[in-house]
């Protein structure tokens, strides 16, 4: 049995690119010796170049702006940015140099089609059956240095799939999905370097990795809901305070403690008066705790609406309400207490005391709500339980000094939240 191995090399004799020139045949005129079976990495600069994607920008931070579509992160003047092709990287793939001043130069349009068209030339011209990759440079989470990686794709196998197979030692290989194009493209740079002028590299010895395939390099980028670190930190806390909503239907999926628990952490570390610590969460876990309690809180509402004098028709209708609260998977029941609170004979001072400990339980409840919301969990906040406060500790068996400062829903939502209209915040600022 032969050794694996393979041989990497830098293609010499390409002339300056320039708008409306065809890369294929550029390629083919340097008489590379290309074989079936070999891979072609091609530094997406040269493609931009080819395919006139160099445009007028005295100021480098508009052209970022149009090809950016969400800020992941931003620290001083750096931005690392998804663009338009779902890739995140710094400054959206935008780049100053090797170009006209007063211009900067995209990536290409689109990289997958772009080594499909290079591809496509290469066998009309030479009558060889290559894989394309389109390499473009970049920075990487948790490592320092750059490398190349795979941002477009054609004719190559750029995952390989290991999953259900098994290892040397016989263990199951379950989350195994192997980049294999972004592989390649590293092992291109390696030849190409970064400045001295080799754009296009050639990789022989793998013709396991071509293979005529519809999926590019848009494989590569990992889909949303997959992806554990989308966004840097202020960006995360800015997102989840913005994407909490009020959610009013949720799945039957049961909701992990954890997850209450760390929201539970984020929740005490807000403001409270005299160094207090006026939280606290009574996590209604059991079934049969929810129940005891809902069923409480309906019969004293039941009570008061009737003694209000409402219609049964009435009284029903708005029992419904609470449904939010018995139909999610999970409850709980944010208390506050006075312990530590001043006493003064003065009533006004007294009244200010509890607002203050009240304002600090609102503060420690929000922060409970965008942590959950960046736990991929909805709530809703319903004040029903400070009607009946003696009810819920009844139910609950919670001491006299706790006051419970609603009901907490949480759960998996049933369905995106409905859009609402942006709010501007002038509209909300007075400035003295």
């Amino acid at each position: 049995m032969s050794t694996p191995s393979f041989r990497v090399w830098a293609l010499p004799g390409l002339p300056e690119i320039r708008p409306g020139d065809d890369l294929a045949e550029l390629i083919a005129a340097t008489e590379p010796g290309l074989a079936d079976g070999d891979v072609l990495l091609v530094t997406s600069k040269i493609v931009s170049k080819a395919e006139g994607r160099i445009v007028q920008a005295d100021d480098r931070e508009t052209a970022i702006d149009a090809e950016t579509v969400r800020v992941v992160a931003r620290r001083g003047t750096l931005r690392i940015v998804e663009n338009r092709h779902g890739l995140v990287m710094a400054a959206a793939g935008v780049d100053a140099s090797n170009t006209p001043a007063g211009t900067v130069l995209l990536l290409p349009e689109d990289p997958d089609a772009s080594a499909a068209a290079i591809r496509k030339g290469l066998r009309e011209t030479l009558g060889v059956d290559v894989g394309v990759i389109v390499t473009d440079t970049f920075g990487r989470p948790w490592r320092s240095g750059l490398t190349d990686v795979a941002i477009g794709a054609a004719g190559v196998r750029v995952l390989d799939d290991l999953r259900g197979n098994t290892d040397s030692h016989g263990n199951p290989l379950n989350v195994t999905v192997v980049a294999t194009a972004d592989e390649l493209a590293a092992a291109g740079d390696l030849v190409k370097g970064k400045a001295t002028g080799l754009p296009v590299a050639v990789v022989r010895g793998l013709p396991h990795v071509v293979a005529d395939s519809s999926e590019g390099a848009r494989a590569l980028v990992r889909n949303t809901a997959d992806d554990m670190f989308r966004l840097g930190t202020s960006e995360a806390i800015r997102e989840a305070v913005t994407q909490r909503r009020t959610v009013r239907a949720f799945t039957d999926d049961p909701v992990d403690p954890g997850a209450i628990r760390r929201a539970v952490a984020a929740a005490v570390t807000a403001p409270a008066p005299h160094h207090t610590t006026p939280w606290r969460f009574v996590l209604v876990e059991s079934e049969s705790g929810r129940t005891r309690l809902l069923d409480a809180m309906r019969n004293a509402w039941i009570a008061d609406l009737r003694g209000d004098g409402k219609s049964e028709e009435a009284v029903a209708r708005r029992v419904r309400r609470g449904d939010v609260l018995r139909n999610a998977p999970y409850l709980v029941v944010p208390c506050l207490v006075m312990d530590g609170s001043h006493t003064y004979p003065d009533p006004r001072r007294s009244a200010a005391e509890r607002e203050m400990f009240v304002v600090a339980m609102g503060a420690g409840v929000q922060n409970f709500l965008v942590a959950l919301a960046g736990e991929r969990l909805g709530s809703a906040w319903v004040s029903s339980t400070m009607f009946c406060r003696d009810v819920v500790r009844d139910a609950l068996d919670l001491p006299e000094g706790w006051d419970p400062m609603g009901a907490i829903a949480v759960g998996r939502p049933a369905a995106p939240p409905a859009s609402r209209p942006e709010r501007d915040a002038e509209a909300f600022v007075e400035v003295r």
